[in-house]
């Protein structure tokens, strides 16, 4: 077994040398930030000592037959975005973590999930990048596909670490990683609530888009609804900002529920579903304005229920968005693949995806917002200030221009009354949005922009 490097810090501070599958399968939560779940992880190898480079993260298929397409996919984006990036890998690790389903041994776990790590050593290998190790890691135990030597990998596996026992732990403790839990409790975070309040704010989503589809299709109606929408979010935000966190991050979840009534979230929900609205909501991206909007949007999209849950990838798109411009990698891949999992067509979640899982810096983002709300509004002005009218619409002259509004869908629900028509008739989308809105019949509301 190689050793492998994995650097904490700046070169010439510390490395950190990792012997064997043991501390590779101690590695992996510091490497990810979360204890990954009924996941397949990639990690690339660079140079002689095996530093760590680039990595991905998939949900393991549930369907063996999806498993071949999806190893190729994997090891052409992990190894295309390594080139990219500077240098193609020397080599990859594969790990594959999947807790035992109930009267399941994680054994049989490990046996079951060989044929999906074999796809994955020969799709690297088709690349002419090898797998150095692929590790199963199930119930807190570990094997490896690789090392045939029972005395460092029995067939009973291995105990992972205690946590914060390891050298790995220690060294990410003295570099500030810190490790947020797994991966379903970081996706709980951004789950639709349940019943009963989920049933509350259906009908609170309902009542609002009766009211605010029919302006949203008017243009100067349009205009009105950003300048709310952006007007109420900051004033959620502020709400939110002035309430302490209380104790950890799930009790401060439900403390941030409580500070938002159904009819608010609703009225948010639904405003930020427009492209522009949603862009100058992006703006909130740094400083004191950060951690609020961070909390608000998680806050929203847990609040999309019922038929309204494609409506959440704008609140997770812009959660993953403020986490990953405060430094936050690991929350906004979870936040930004969860968008991508409710409207796989969601762009701007697609885009941010990407450029965070290849490492690019969130600043030429911030960059274009900060310039974006500098020539809307005059010195001084926030994002939501002098939002109505011609002042909402500055950020670029073509736009002011414009005379007739953006084509956009509206969905009606099945077995609901149908919302009253206002204003003139969306124009007929593009034949690819056309086949994506005949599959989601079902949805309400307006989706205006991606």
């Amino acid at each position: 077994m190689n050793k492998h490097h994995e650097t904490t810090g700046p070169a010439d501070e510390q490395q950190i040398t990792l012997r064997g599958p043991a501390e590779l399968a101690d590695a992996l939560p510091y490497m990810m930030g979360f204890h990954p779940n009924d996941s397949i992880v990639l990690v690339a190898l660079h140079g002689n000592r095996g530093r760590f480079g680039g990595r991905l993260r998939l949900g393991i298929p549930s369907s063996p037959r999806e498993w071949s397409p999806v190893a190729e996919q994997l090891a052409e984006c992990l190894i295309e975005g390594s080139e990219r990036r500077g240098s193609r890998p020397d080599g990859i690790v594969v790990f594959l973590c999947q807790d035992p389903a109930e009267g399941e041994m994680s054994r049989r776990v490990m046996e079951r999930l060989r044929p999906l790590a074999q796809r994955l050593r020969t799709a690297c290998g088709t690349l002419e990048v090898p797998v150095y190790e692929a590790l199963c890691i199930s119930d807190g135990r570990f094997w490896s596909y690789c090392c045939p030597d029972a005395r460092c990998c029995p067939p009973e596996g291995s105990a992972l670490a205690l946590p914060g026992t390891s050298v790995m732990a220690a060294a990410a403790a003295y570099a500030g990683i810190q490790v947020r839990g797994s991966l379903r409790e970081m996706e709980g975070r951004l789950a639709p609530l349940t019943a009963p309040p989920a049933a509350d704010q259906e009908k609170a989503l309902d009542t609002a888009g009766a009211t605010l589809v029919p302006r949203i299709l008017d243009e100067q109606g349009r205009e009105q609804v950003a300048a709310e929408t952006l007007a109420l979010a900051r004033r959620l935000m502020t709400r939110i900002a002035e309430s302490p966190r209380s104790g950890d991050w799930a009790e401060t979840d439900v403390a941030d529920d409580r500070l938002i009534s159904h009819d608010e979230a609703a009225a948010v929900i639904l405003g930020i579903q427009d492209r522009d609205t949603r862009d100058r909501a992006a703006e909130w991206m740094e400083g004191p304005d950060a951690p609020g909007a961070l909390r608000l949007w998680r806050a929203l999209a847990r609040r999309c229920v019922g038929p309204y849950c494609e409506h959440a990838a704008a609140p997770l798109t812009l959660a993953g968005w403020v986490a990953w411009s405060t430094g936050d990698e690991p929350a906004a891949r979870v936040a930004l693949g969860r968008a991508l999992r409710v409207d796989p067509d969601y762009v701007f979640a697609r885009l941010l995806h990407e450029a965070c899982n290849q490492g690019l810096d969130p600043e030429t983002v911030r960059s274009c917002l900060r310039a974006a709300s500098s020539s809307r509004a005059p010195s001084g002005s926030g994002p939501d200030e002098g939002a109505g009218g011609e002042g909402g619409r500055g950020d670029d002259g073509r736009r002011k221009a414009r005379s007739r509004p953006r084509p956009r869908r509206l969905r009606q629900p099945l077995g609901k009354k149908a919302l009253p028509p206002a204003g003139p008739r969306p124009a007929k989308s593009a034949p690819a949005d056309r086949a994506r809105g005949s599959r989601r019949t079902g949805e309400r509301g307006t989706r205006s922009g991606r």
